[in-house]
């Protein structure tokens, strides 16, 4: 029995040093912060969405494995080389057997180095590969969803995603899981090798397996835990810089530089104390995993050194130096894939934690979609019509309560109304951005639900007052999705909404360098742009929301000659303030709290002397102020 005395003993310790590891880890605190939109998922539940993406390249995978095979050779031959050169020299030194020995290694070591080069390589190209096709497919996912739910997850959300969480998955096809499965078999053969060559001692060395699985097992179970916890504050961190970066101008006009940087310092210490907590976490696990390494090497130095000196094992098997040094070899050759798997599995614990927020932005279905029975058109004539439409963003908080009207193809239709009357939502209707509680929408007698999306949305054009340019040209910016449209169409369409008249004057026309959100024009050089795009991509329904807004006078003139032309061009409607830029339309509705209350032509409005008359007035008041203050 006394030579399990030291077995026991190191039992002992690795016992209440595995108590001590469950101890600290549960006085851990992980509260997750929820971002939205996020939720736990079972790692099969992971794995099985994850080989979607894997199995176009299964063959790759089969070839590295084959290859890996070969590496994995190396791993359990080297050590019986090495033990074989060492009994060699101390029984019968032959210098040609060593020689031929030291080639033996070699020859096996540069075919496992070259085996690994191209291990490598293949999984890099996989990775990138898979990492396309997934940063597509979440940009893809997020082109469908609506407006409404693209409101509710914030921007640096889903740049994490694409981005940060996508590079995580990428790293564990092109490293992790075939590494995993490399250190499993490695662990195997090693196994195998030893219980071959001597079983006592390679019983002795698994006798440590059972500890390895329980520190595992812990180790698993709180490093998913922070590693949701960095994911979270990483995106929280990214959602605020995304945020203040485009409103920085804002933050210094009203001198709040001081206030954001400590809600940053905020955001910012809490992604350190995830981080540091998923450094403690690994930082915990490896000195446990060592611990194991060196208590099993020495038992082997014990064991074998008392075997060695009898000539026999404690169990009676016959023991030489030779295989003394073959088991310190497979003993780190054991617990050097143990170690790896260790940094393996947090790795994947964090591809895990990436993967669950991915999948829960894949996982959630557009609000708005084609009906089954839904058409194409190839043309409308732009016959609209709301018939009793009820529409609340927040439920049972009505925005329009039972709003009736029709639009005859070719007219011009102007809604105005107090802010929050439902102006702007009635259009965002009509293209569908939102669905109605109630009611009906049809185009051409068509209800709106029964038309595909797309070609919905390909008949309308929409000049908003904050006009979105994207980096890039003022060609690329005006045709968008058109292709095959020459200089001159492009032109041709500039000049008819007078933007010719800034686009001539810069250095490259129409190559001029746009930057981000076109912060290089002027806001009314933009909304020429705007109309310019609108013109060219030739829609049957023109929608105009407050595109004279903030403009000046210059601007706002060369304004309202291109809307005159773009009256004559189909369905207009408009949502203006400012009531002398609506004079001509055919029809005008005053919206107030949701419903309509007056509707008609400028002057039938004006017979009436009810809320548009009294509108129009304290304007028009204010503009015969403001000339003769001028004059004066």
């Amino acid at each position: 029995m006394r030579e399990f005395y030291p077995l026991l003993v190191i039992g002992a310790v690795i016992g209440v040093f595995s108590v001590c590891f469950i101890t600290a880890y549960a006085l851990m605190k992980n509260k997750k912060d929820a971002i939205g939109f996020d939720r736990n998922m079972k790692d099969a539940e992971i794995v099985r969405r994850l080989i979607v993406y894997a199995k176009p390249y299964w063959k790759g995978f089969v070839g590295v494995i084959l290859i890996m095979l070969v590496s994995i050779a190396y791993d359990i031959i080297s050590p019986l080389i090495i033990g074989i050169i060492e009994e060699t020299v101390k029984t019968e030194f032959e210098l040609s057997l060593l020689y031929k020995l030291l080639a033996a290694y070699v020859g096996v070591l540069i075919v496992s180095l070259l085996c690994s080069y191209l291990q490598t390589m293949i999984l890099q190209k996989i990775g990138q590969r898979i990492l396309s096709r997934l940063r597509e497919d979440v940009f893809s996912h997020a082109e469908q969803l609506s407006h409404e739910q693209l409101t509710a997850i914030p921007v640096g959300t889903l740049v994490t995603r694409v981005t940060y969480d996508t590079e995580h998955i990428s790293r564990m096809f092109s490293r992790i899981f075939i590494n995993l499965f490399k250190n499993f078999l490695i662990i195997l053969g090693v196994i195998t090798a030893m219980l071959l060559i001597n079983y006592e001692l390679a019983l002795m060395v698994m006798c440590f397996i059972p500890f390895i699985f329980l520190s595992t097992l812990i180790f698993r179970k709180f490093s998913r835990s922070v590693h949701r916890k960095v994911k979270d504050t990483t995106t929280a961190i990214n959602i605020f810089l995304s945020e203040n970066l485009s409103g920085m101008k804002v933050t210094q006009i009203f001198n709040c530089e001081g206030k954001k940087l400590n809600e940053f310092r905020e955001r910012n210490r809490k992604l350190s104390e995830a981080r540091q907590k998923q450094v403690f976490v690994f930082s915990v696990f490896r000195p446990v995993v060592y611990m194991l390494y060196i208590s099993s090497v020495m038992c082997l130095f014990y064991l074998g050194g008392r075997g060695y000196l009898d000539n026999t094992s404690f169990l009676g098997q016959t023991l030489n130096a030779g295989t003394i040094v073959i088991f310190y070899s497979y003993i780190s050759k054991f617990f050097d894939p143990v170690q790896n798997i260790a940094e393996q599995f947090n790795m994947l614990q964090s591809a895990f934690a990436s993967a669950e927020k991915i999948f829960t932005i894949l996982d959630i279905k557009p609000t708005i979609t084609d009906s089954p029975d839904a058409v194409e058109l190839d043309k409308i004539e732009g016959n609209i019509e709301f018939r009793d439409v009820w529409f609340a963003y927040v439920p049972e908080k009505w925005v329009l309560k039972g709003v009736s009207f029709k639009v005859k193809a070719g007219d011009t239709v102007a809604f105005v109304g107090a802010t929050g009357s439902g102006k702007t939502t009635i259009l965002s209707l009509m293209c569908r951005n939102y669905d109605i509680q109630k009611g009906q929408i049809l185009i051409d007698g068509i209800d709106i639900k029964k038309i595909k999306i797309s070609s919905l949305r390909r008949h309308f054009g929409q000049m908003l007052q904050d006009v979105f340019l994207f980096s890039g040209t003022v060609r690329s910016n005006i045709l968008l999705r058109l292709d095959g449209v020459s200089d001159d169409e492009v032109m041709d369409a500039c000049r008819y909404v007078n933007a010719d008249s800034f686009i001539n004057k810069t250095d490259k026309g129409l190559d001029e360098e746009v930057r981000e959100r076109g912060n290089n024009f002027s806001a009314g050089q933009r909304q020429l742009l705007s109309f310019a795009r609108t013109i060219i991509h030739k829609p049957s329904v023109m929608i105009l929301d407050e595109a004279t807004a903030n403009i000046d006078t210059e601007t706002e003139l060369l304004i309202q000659d291109s809307l005159e032309k773009m009256m004559n061009i189909g369905t207009m409607l408009i949502v203006a303030h400012r009531l002398s830029t609506i004079q001509h339309a055919d029809n005008i509705i005053l919206l107030s709290q949701g419903k309509i209350i007056e509707q008609g032509n400028h002057q039938e409005l004006l017979a009436l002397r009810g809320k548009y008359y009294n509108l129009y007035s304290l304007q028009y008041s204010k503009q015969s102020i403001k000339i003769a203050a001028g004059q004066s």
